[in-house]
């Protein structure tokens, strides 16, 4: 068992951080949300239905994948996915798909590059334009799966700026799965905490706190502030590490 008893609401705008280590239940909580892992137990809903595949209320940011750098898919190919990568067939170019394209390239700053192939880009590059492809659909809740894998502190920046910005400009709701708290750390309106099977949830300084992780993982864990950061020592794969610089019943109801 992963988790159990976990309770929990996400409203329009609402910023919402999970964390914890590998083996919490992070990944199976991504799932869930998707339509994609059933529950053992309870209930889940998006906009008051059960959570399903294939649903275009969320928007999708996966983690970070290796692209060939021969791969003839390009940036502008990939948002278009997400207009309208659920059909079968061949797909007509109109004139308004690809204005819509260039109008989300555009919104990410990815005009640039938008006609290099997927392979050739950044990761920093490549995950501006998963973020169009995820908005493509104008989704009601932005689900973000550990998309500051491999970022540099400059590009980790300019990711949680976009994300941001949407919240604030359309209300969409984010869930965004992270191993480095740093970078959301003055946006999560809440922290979802996994480990140990059990889980907390609640404002950033209510969460991170040593007496709230310590009774959480069953021993004795530190959390250090310095300025204006979080640092967790003593908890196994420490979520809120100093970053390194390479490149069941719950609903959701935004």
């Amino acid at each position: 068992m992963l988790w159990q008893g976990l309770d929990l609401d996400v409203h329009a705008g609402e910023f919402v951080a999970v964390l914890g280590p590998n083996g919490s239940g992070k990944t199976s909580f991504v799932r869930a949300l998707l339509g994609q892992r059933p529950l053992a137990a309870g209930t889940l809903t998006i906009l008051g239905r059960p959570a399903r595949g294939g649903s275009g209320h969320i928007g999708y940011v996966p983690q970070q994948a290796t692209l060939s750098a021969q791969a003839p898919l390009r940036a502008r190919d990939l948002v278009r996915f997400g207009i309208d990568g659920h059909r079968f067939g061949p797909r007509p170019g109109t004139a308004a798909v690809r204005r819509r394209v260039d109008e989300i390239l555009a919104s990410v700053g990815a005009t640039a590059y938008a006609d290099v192939p997927v392979g050739l880009l950044s990761g920093g590059e490549r995950q501006r334009v998963r973020i169009g492809q995820a908005l493509a659909a104008d989704p009601r809740i932005l689900l973000c799966d550990e998309p500051l894998l491999s970022l540099d502190l400059h590009h980790q920046r300019a990711v949680t700026e976009l994300v941001d910005a949407r919240r604030r400009s359309h209300g969409t709701a984010v869930v965004f799965v992270t191993h480095e708290i740093n970078p959301v750390l003055g946006l999560a309106d809440r922290v979802l905490y996994l480990a140990r099977g059990g889980h907390r949830v609640g404002t950033p300084d209510e969460v991170l706190t040593s007496e709230a992780l310590s009774r959480l993982y069953g021993t004795q864990v530190d959390v250090v502030r310095v300025r204006d950061r979080v640092v967790v020592v003593g908890a196994p794969d420490e979520v809120a590490r100093p970053p390194h610089h390479p490149e069941p019943s719950h609903g959701v109801r935004p």
